[in-house]
C-alpha cells in the first residue's frame, strides 16, 4: 500500500511533462467528501506528549485520520471543502472551562470564551441553575435557539432547595428532603452532576445529613459533586475539603476555584495538596480547578454575616444589631486586606475600590456596605497570595477554569486560558506547553465524563484551534476586563470553524452535551 501510494504521488509531480499511466488511488476512499483538513501543524493530542508535524482530516464532527495526508490535486479541488494551512502553529483540543457563568438564551455567543480557546463550558455552577423543575425542556431551548460553544449542564443544590421549598431551612422535613432528592435523580438522568454553593444562601444552610443523602443519588447516578465549598479562609480550608470529602464516600466530588484566603506561600500550597493526596490515597476521587487570578468575584454578600445576608436578614439586622453589624464588617474588610482591596464591578460603582467609594461618599467604608447592601453590588477582592496559588495551579492534578462571565467586571472571563500559555508557559516557564494545554483539555474531560472531546484521536469529536503560543496574549486586566484574548487564530467546534482570524461565524456549532 506504501509502495502504490509512493508511486502515485511520483505520477503527480511529473504530471505536468509525462502523463501518469494509472489512475492515483484515491486517498481515504471510504468518505465520499472531506469537510476539513488542517495541514502542516503541530499536533498536541491533548495528553501531554509533545507535538508532531501531522495533518488532521475531519468529515461531519468528528476527526477520521490524523498524519501525513497523500491527497491528490483532484482530490483537493473536487473532495476536500475547507483545508486550513496551520503553517507549523500548534494544533491542539481546545480548552474546557470547568466553571464558568452565562446566560445562553440571552447570550449565546460566547465569544470572550472562544476568543480565548474555550469550546466546551459548564454552567449552573455554585448551586445556582436556572429555577425550573424540568431542566431538560430549558436545554431544549437552548439548543434550539443555538449555542456558539458546547454546554455541560450542571443543577444547583441551591435552586433543588428553593423548588422544592426548602429555601433556608437548617433540616427539612422527610418529605421535602425526599422531593428535592427526587427532583435531583431525574435531572442527574441528562446533566453532569450536582453543584453545590456552600458559602451562599440557601446552600449554607444544608447540614451533613442532607448532604450525605445528596451525595448517595448523586453517586448512584455516577455524576460528580462540583463544589464552592463552605469557606475557603485559610484557617477553614481544611474543614471545609474534608467536609466535601465525606460526600465522596458516596460520588466523585470536585472543588470548584480552589484558592486560600488569606493563606501565604508555596509552603502552604503543599499543605493543602497533601490533604488532597490523602483523601485520594484513602479512596475518595477527587479533583479541583483554579483560575490563574489572585483576586476572587462575587456578589458583596458575601462580606456580609450569615444573618445579615438576605434582604429580609438584613433589614431586620439594621434594626436590630446594627452596631454589631458594622463592627463584623469592619472586621472583615480589614482582615480582607482593607477597603482597597475590594474593586466593584457593579454600576454605578464600576471601576472604583470600597476605599474609593467611602472617600467620595465621606463615609467610613463599613457604613458604604450597610447603604449599598448584600445585594447591592458585586466585585473583585484581592485577597490571595501568588506563591500559594501559584503553586496549586502547576499540580499535575490541578485542572484550569475561568469562573467567568461576559458582562463580569474581572478579567477572567475573558482572559483565563490564554494567560496559562502567555504567562505559566511562555513567561515564568513553570509548564511545559504540552502540560498546560493537558489540563485545559484532556483532564478535565475526564473530571465531567467526557470521552469523545478534549484529545486528538481519530473518531473523536473535531472540537480544534490553531494557535501561534508566542503570539497568544491574555488582553484583559482589571480597569479593562472585557478584552478579547489574543492569538488562537481558528476555533473550531463541531468540525466547523466557528471564529478565524478575529471574525466569527454568522451560525453556531455548540452542541448541549449529554453525559455519556
Amino acid at each position: 500500500m506504501i509502495q502504490i501510494l509512493k508511486i502515485s504521488l511520483l505520477c503527480l509531480c511529473v504530471f505536468t511533462t509525462v502523463t501518469c499511466q494509472s489512475k492515483q488511488k484515491e486517498f481515504l476512499p471510504e468518505f465520499t467528501h472531506i469537510d476539513l483538513l488542517i495541514t502542516n501543524g503541530k499536533v498536541l493530542d491533548g495528553l501531554g506528549n509533545q507535538a508532531v508535524l501531522a495533518d488532521i482530516v475531519v468529515v461531519g464532527d468528528k476527526i477520521v485520520f490524523i498524519g501525513k495526508t497523500l491527497f491528490s490535486a483532484d482530490d483537493l479541488n473536487n473532495r476536500v471543502v475547507t483545508i486550513i494551512d496551520a503553517k507549523e502553529r500548534i494544533v491542539s483540543p481546545s480548552f474546557i472551562d470547568l466553571h464558568a457563568h452565562g446566560s445562553p438564551l440571552k447570550t449565546p455567543g460566547f465569544e470572550n470564551f472562544l476568543a480565548m480557546g474555550v469550546t466546551t463550558t459548564t454552567l449552573g455552577q455554585d448551586g445556582e441553575s436556572p429555577k425550573v423543575k424540568n431542566l431538560s425542556n430549558w436545554l431544549a431551548k437552548v439548543e434550539k435557539n443555538g449555542i456558539a460553544l458546547n454546554l455541560a449542564m450542571f443543577v444547583g443544590h441551591g435552586t433543588l432547595r428553593e423548588l422544592t421549598g426548602i429555601n433556608r431551612t437548617k433540616m427539612p422535613s422527610p418529605d421535602a428532603l425526599s422531593n428535592m432528592l427526587q427532583l435531583l435523580d431525574k435531572t442527574l438522568k441528562y446533566t453532569f452532576g450536582m453543584s453545590t454553593g456552600l458559602e451562599y444562601n440557601p446552600g449554607l444552610y444544608a447540614q451533613e445529613a442532607e448532604l450525605t443523602a445528596l451525595a448517595k443519588v448523586v453517586g448512584n447516578n455516577n455524576r460528580l459533586i462540583m463544589s464552592h465549598m463552605r469557606n475557603e479562609d485559610s484557617d477553614q480550608l481544611a474543614a471545609s475539603i474534608k467536609e466535601l470529602a465525606l460526600q465522596g464516600q458516596y460520588a466523585k466530588v470536585h472543588i470548584a476555584h480552589i484558592k486560600s484566603v488569606y493563606g501565604k506561600g508555596a509552603a502552604e500550597g503543599e499543605q493543602i495538596l497533601q490533604i488532597l493526596n490523602d483523601a485520594r490515597k484513602s479512596g475518595i476521587e477527587i479533583s479541583a480547578d483554579i483560575y490563574p487570578y489572585n483576586a476572587s468575584f462575587t456578589g458583596i454578600s458575601l462580606l456580609f454575616p450569615i444573618w445579615a445576608k438576605t434582604t429580609e436578614q438584613f433589614e431586620l439586622a439594621l434594626i436590630d444589631r446594627r452596631a454589631e453589624l458594622e463592627d463584623f464588617l469592619r472586621k472583615k474588610i480589614t482582615k480582607r486586606n482593607g477597603p482597597q482591596a475590594t474593586l466593584l464591578g457593579t454600576p454605578p460603582y464600576t471601576g472604583k475600590t470600597l476605599a474609593d467609594l467611602a472617600d467620595e461618599m465621606n463615609m467610613p467604608f463599613e457604613q458604604v456596605l450597610i447603604q449599598l447592601g448584600p445585594k447591592g453590588a458585586s466585585g473583585a477582592y484581592f485577597i490571595m497570595d501568588d506563591a500559594l496559588q501559584s503553586r496549586l495551579l502547576i499540580d499535575p492534578k490541578i485542572s484550569i477554569s475561568s469562573d467567568g462571565r461576559l458582562e463580569g467586571f474581572h478579567p477572567r472571563g475573558h482572559g483565563a486560558f490564554a494567560k496559562i500559555i502567555e504567562q505559566y508557559v511562555k513567561q515564568r516557564q513553570v509548564l511545559s506547553l504540552p502540560e498546560a494545554v493537558r489540563k485545559m483539555t484532556s483532564q478535565s474531560a475526564q473530571i465531567l465524563g467526557i470521552n469523545d472531546r478534549g484529545v486528538l484521536q481519530v473518531g473523536k469529536k473535531a472540537d480544534i484551534i490553531v494557535f501561534d503560543p508566542s503570539m497568544v496574549k491574555a488582553m484583559a486586566s482589571y480597569p479593562e476586563p472585557h478584552q478579547l484574548a489574543q492569538g488562537f487564530d481558528t476555533i473550531i467546534v463541531n468540525g466547523k470553524v466557528a471564529r478565524r482570524e478575529g471574525k466569527m461565524s454568522e451560525s453556531y456549532f455548540g452542541k448541549v452535551l449529554k453525559p455519556n
